[in-house]
C-alpha cells in the first residue's frame, strides 16, 4: 500500500505558499520539496523526501486553483508534474 500525505492547499495562493504547504505535507512542518517546478522535479527523482509512488490528497485544491496570486494554470500544473512522476494525486 503506498503511503498517503495530506496536504492543506489553503495556504497555497501563491508559489512560496503552494511549495511550502507542499514541503510540510511530505516531509513535515517547515519541510522542503521544491520551491518552483523545476525544483519540484528534482525532489521526485529522490534525496529530499518521498519518492513516487505515493498519494497525495490536495484538500482545498479549488483555492489554490483560482487564486489570483498564482500564475492562471499554475496549480493544474503542479498536479501534472506530481502525476507524471507516478504520484497518485487526489483533489479535494
Amino acid at each position: 500500500m503506498e503511503t498517503e500525505y495530506e496536504m492543506d492547499g489553503a495556504a497555497a495562493t501563491d508559489r512560496p505558499g503552494l511549495f511550502a504547504a507542499l514541503g510540510s505535507a511530505l516531509n513535515g512542518p517547515g519541510g522542503y520539496y521544491g520551491s518552483n517546478l523545476d525544483a519540484l522535479v528534482d525532489c521526485l527523482r529522490g534525496g529530499f523526501g518521498p519518492v513516487p509512488p505515493f498519494t497525495l490528497v490536495w484538500h482545498d485544491f479549488p483555492a489554490a486553483d483560482t487564486t489570483p496570486g498564482l500564475p492562471p494554470g499554475y496549480a493544474r500544473e503542479v498536479v501534472r508534474v506530481l502525476r507524471g512522476a507516478g504520484v497518485t494525486v487526489r483533489l479535494s
